[in-house]
């Protein structure tokens, strides 16, 4: 019998409505038509999906700590065994992702998480008491601040803070049971240092200094007196860039995993020996980016994740005598965010697929064993005859491969597709194939084909291809839609004259730019916290953000880079954009602030471009929150099915 579910939205449009959804308080919304509840009714089960994200192992027990979402945003969740109740920790309106336990057990009475407000990314660190529940502020609640590592003895951790001037992120240690142990280690200049692990012997904390995506540097500072050793030296003018990326101390505390693009296209896993700085190659076998690794506390076993065409495969090494050991035999799906258990046998993974949404796993090193901890909910509905994507691939402009992948809808919709492009942000990120979560009802009841593109300056494949749209390049990566255009008219099963094209963040910059170049090509687009002028985004994004994103995107201070700005930037290009837009903001957002919204709705609006215009105060850089997910994904679907679907 057929499902109410499946009855097309294009039907409920044309029924009378009892009443119209009424958008919350936090919501600002203009140029929005009202939209029935009826489209909640049979939209919203899509909506109700979960994921689980794996936390962190509890020092003392085989347990995990998880994020997931039981109400409005993800919090801190135990699960005690596999399969088990998922128990709530934290309770906030904002949501809460990372935290670690002190890495001792006889210090398990707590853990330390991270939580900022309203999406404005001014992360705060706080102490959670375990079994009281008590939280305690351990930062000052203004500055920005990153949780760092514990020491081996579970007594100190590092983290960062922008407290001293709201632009560089100076290092502090804090005992967190005692706040008023805070203290500055080290002062720094820049936005970009993290702490990654402090040596065995408590003396020496290994610090990765972030300059672009191409461009880091490991720093050891001493834990007394905050002088500081650089582990991997500068290149030469003129010289390719090196990147590292993630360090863990050996247990004789003499050299550091970390992953490193050092003579390689791809980033490598190495063992790099602070003494003569030698660089010993883990995966040169593999080639493909390393995405995350995790060193076991006794130094024996690695498990590393690499890149491999978009998905994540896990492999497992001997850290002595650095040689693969047999894979694992994991469910299909992309595997990320691996981390060893203190007893060196329990590893826990996340693992996605079409077919289910972000799970955590743990593999039994000894003896091969699988187990799933989590089992999230797709809403109540099937997902297990999900397609799988088809990876695809077509030449762009200068002949250059580009690939993404598409899904398409069930068979039962027959004729050319009606697709969406949705453009990824970064742009040093990829698109991953995975559970399509609410986009499935796009698939499933419109028919309407989802095509995520990896244009030129995405990463995973190869450190070249992610400076292609560089500064002065910035325009490559959007002929390469342009030549995606040409590549959907030559599919039979996809509509070319019935594509619209979204992204978030820099993909929101891409959505917009398409739009002016290919307006001929496109019914309509949709641009979520998108970039409208280089120049005003650079100039106000938070501080600390700021020289970072110049190596990527050009400096606005340079008169060459700025009349380019001027020449590229959608907002100066607005008169072209002529098919209707609808644009999404947080009021909070520290990365692509609020005003690059403002000043492209305002444009559109006076010289009469239709344009929808949705902004929540009480977000950031995209929805966190479950009742403004909703509304959005509700707008949306009204957005396609009045300009797109026709």
């Amino acid at each position: 019998m057929r499902s109410a579910l499946a009855a097309p939205l294009l039907l409920l449009a044309s029924a009378a409505r009892a009443a119209d959804l009424v958008p919350n308080p936090a919501l600002f919304v203009d140029g929005v038509p009202a939209i029935p509840e009826a489209v909640a009714a049979e939209a919203g089960p899509y909506g109700e999906y979960r994921a689980a994200s794996f936390v962190a192992w509890h020092p003392q027990r085989r347990e995990l700590m998880i994020s997931t979402r039981f109400a409005d945003t993800a919090q801190l969740h135990r699960v005690a065994f596999p399969g088990g109740d998922r128990t709530q920790l934290t309770f906030f309106p904002d949501r809460v992702g990372q935290a670690h336990y002190p890495p001792d057990p006889r210090r398990a009475d707590h853990f330390v998480f991270s939580k900022d407000v309203g999406g404005g990314e001014f992360f705060q660190l706080y102490r959670y008491d375990l079994p009281s529940g008590h939280i305690t502020l351990l930062t000052d609640g203004k500055s920005r601040n990153s949780l760092g590592p514990f020491s081996r003895t579970g007594v100190r951790l590092a983290y960062t803070s922008t407290r001293r001037n709201g632009k560089d992120t100076d290092l502090y240690v804090i005992d967190p049971h005692d706040p008023k142990s805070d203290r500055l280690l080290a002062q720094v200049e820049g936005g970009g240092f993290a702490p990654l692990d402090w040596s065995p012997d408590g003396t020496h904390l290994l610090v990765m200094e972030y300059v672009s995506i191409n461009e880091s540097y490991l720093w050891l500072y001493e834990t007394t007196t905050g002088q500081r050793e650089l582990v991997t030296p500068k290149v030469a003018a003129g010289a390719d860039k090196v990147s590292y990326s993630g360090g863990a101390f050996t247990p004789d505390g003499r050299a550091v995993f970390t992953a490193t693009d050092k003579d390689s296209e791809f980033r490598r896993l190495v063992r790099l020996e602070l003494g003569s700085k030698e660089h010993k190659v883990v995966t040169a076998a593999i080639p493909w980016d390393v995405d995350d690794f995790s060193l076991s506390r006794d130094g024996k076993s690695l498990a590393v994740v690499t890149n491999e065409d978009g998905t994540g495969a896990l492999h497992l090494f001997d850290a002595k005598t650095l040689k693969e050991r047999p894979r694992p035999k994991l469910p299909p799906g992309n595997v990320g965010s691996v981390s060893w258990h203190l007893d060196g046998r329990n590893l826990a993974f996340t693992l996605e697929s079409a077919r289910h949404p972000m799970d955590v796993f743990s593999l039994d090193a000894r003896t091969g064993k699988v187990e799933r901890w989590t089992e999230s909910e797709t809403g109540g509905l099937d997902a297990s005859e999900a397609r799988e994507p088809e990876l695809v691939k077509w030449k762009s402009f200068d002949e250059r491969v580009i690939s993404g992948y598409l899904y398409l809808p069930p068979a039962k919709f027959t004729g050319p597709r009606p697709v969406a492009i949705l453009i990824h942000g970064g742009p040093e990120a990829q698109f991953r194939p995975g559970f399509p979560g609410r986009n499935r009802y796009l698939l499933e009841q419109l028919g309407v084909a989802l095509l995520m593109p990896n244009v030129r300056g995405s990463t995973g494949y190869g450190k070249s291809f992610t400076k292609l749209d560089n500064a002065l390049l910035r325009e490559d990566s959007v002929k390469d839609i342009g030549a995606l255009f040409d590549w959907i008219k030559s599919r039979a099963d996809l509509d070319a004259g019935r594509v619209m094209v979204s992204g978030g963040s820099y993909g929101g910059y891409m959505s917009l730019a398409t739009s002016y170049h290919y307006a001929d090509r496109l019914r309509c687009s949709v641009d979520v916290v998108g970039i409208s002028n280089f120049i005003s985004f650079l100039e106000r994004t938070e501080a600390y953000r700021r020289d970072l994103r110049r190596p990527e995107y050009g400096d606005e201070r340079d008169p060459a880079v700025r009349a380019f700005f001027q020449k590229v930037s959608p907002l100066f290009n607005a008169r072209k954009i002529t098919r209707p837009m609808f644009v999404i903001q947080g009021k909070n957002d520290p990365r692509v602030p609020v005003t690059e919204a403002e000043q492209i709705v305002a444009t559109l609006k006076k010289q009469r471009t239709p344009v929808w215009y949705l902004m929540a105060r009480d977000e950031g850089h995209g929805f966190a929150k479950k009742k403004n997910v909703d509304y959005q994904f509700y707008a949306t679907l009204a957005f396609i099915r009045r300009f797109l679907l026709p």
